[in-house]
């Protein structure tokens, strides 16, 4: 972590810097967040943007091994498989936490990886909001950005307009979610319709008419050539909501991501994996010797925004699991959080970075694009979980430092 900045944003901080930095984001995004705003982004120098850098970037590298993606084929639950998959995801996340080694030096720690959408639009609008506000402290560097790959905002706009709309015009393209209105990340929605014409739509509302679907625009439907999927499909089954359209049919539709990757890369691969930024992992479905526990997290496989998680299981809590489901869950060994960031108040501030991939349509390759940041002084990480503390909530990264520029660019 940068240092110098962290103390010189800490002494410049206010509660009524912080309130105006909250009416600003909401003035821009014309609606407030569903979740807390952290008060400040993390400041990372240009070693550790680096180690978290390769350290994603080499786990993506095993995750694009063709043996691996074979295998992860098997991940996919014959109900929910989909036509028309080809080559890698258009987006795909790495999360991390930040922790220490044993010389106490800062080193990223897998969490877990998923082949799906985040809040892509958003952080870019969070980021330039934080610039203008690091603008106003003296002797604040004038660049700061969560970027990577030498990208910018205009830039990172570019590749992620391209992985949205593709070559369709923006009112071909919708995001698809389960009630978007409801969904806490419905300001990212927001503000990918107001960057890039995008708008969302609720998967109850297509309608499949021979093989072309079609949703709502300005009370008619129109077709739709393009789905920004941001499907979570354990909300869909909890709230026994169905498609209307059999998953498997065929559809002249372009999906980004394709909804198959939702399953293959997830918390189901991570015990495939052999980057040392990867803790010991075990399905419980192979788990011949039952470890010492207190070092291990229950997860399930298929879970969002931490639902399901046991961060201190015991051998009951294993053995009720029945045989049919023991594939669906994992023993993760503990991840360490390190107190890495000082909060304005002298206390510790715990993160985890989530390090976001898109797919250069040059190469057709995923490149690490950008970042977004969890602050958390609870137990666990995310906003449930920390509903009584200050300093928490979602950030930002951000290095003072450009990354130099990628060896490939967007078309």
């Amino acid at each position: 972590m940068d240092r110098e900045l962290r103390e010189l944003y800490n002494r410049h901080f206010s509660t009524e810097r912080y309130a105006s930095f909250q009416r600003r984001f909401e003035q821009r995004l014309g609606m407030p967040p569903a979740f807390r705003l952290a008060e400040s982004p993390v400041f990372w120098d240009a070693a550790t943007r680096t180690r978290f850098g390769e350290a994603a970037r080499g786990i993506m590298a095993e995750l694009e091994q063709p043996a691996l993606l074979e295998k992860m084929r098997a991940a996919v639950p014959e109900r929910f498989f989909v036509r028309g998959e080809q080559g890698l995801p258009t987006f795909a996340l790495v999360d991390f936490a930040v922790a220490r080694d044993a010389s106490g030096a800062i080193v990223p720690r897998l969490i877990e990886l998923q082949g799906f959408p985040s809040l892509f639009a958003l952080k870019s609008l969070h980021a330039e909001l934080w610039q203008e506000e690091l603008a106003t402290i003296e002797g604040f560097p004038s660049h700061a950005d969560p970027y990577f790959g030498g990208l910018d905002h205009a830039s990172y706009r570019a590749r992620l307009r391209q992985a949205l709309v593709g070559e369709h015009d923006p009112s071909e393209v919708v995001l698809v979610d389960v009630q978007p209105e409801q969904q806490k990340t419905k300001v990212d929605f927001v503000a990918t319709e107001l960057l890039f014409g995008v708008r969302a739509v609720c998967l109850t509302e297509l309608r499949l008419i021979g093989k072309t679907l079609h949703a709502p625009l300005r009370g008619k439907l129109a077709p739709v050539k393009r789905i920004y999927n941001r499907l979570v499909f354990d909300e869909l089954a909890s709230k026994g909501i169905h498609a209307p359209f059999a998953w498997d049919a065929e559809i002249d539709v372009e999906w980004a991501p394709h909804p198959n990757w939702y399953w293959k890369w997830s918390k189901y691969t991570v015990p495939h994996l052999r980057h040392p930024s990867v803790p010991k992992t075990t399905l419980l479905s192979e788990l011949s010797v039952v470890p010492p526990l207190e070092r291990y997290v229950l997860k399930p496989l298929f879970s969002f925004s931490g639902v399901g998680v046991n961060v201190d299981p015991t051998p009951q809590d294993l053995a009720s699991i029945p045989a049919a489901e023991r594939s669906l869950w994992c023993l993760q060994e503990k991840v360490d959080y390190a107190p890495a960031m000082q909060a304005a108040d002298g206390g510790g501030v715990k993160i985890e970075v989530r390090m976001m991939f898109i797919q250069n349509p040059a190469t057709k390759r995923l490149e690490l694009c950008m970042n977004l940041c969890r602050l958390s002084r609870g137990k666990m990480l995310g906003v449930d979980f920390n509903k009584d503390f200050s300093w928490v909530g979602s950030s930002v990264a951000l290095c003072p430092v450009p990354e130099p520029k990628s060896s490939s660019t967007p078309r």
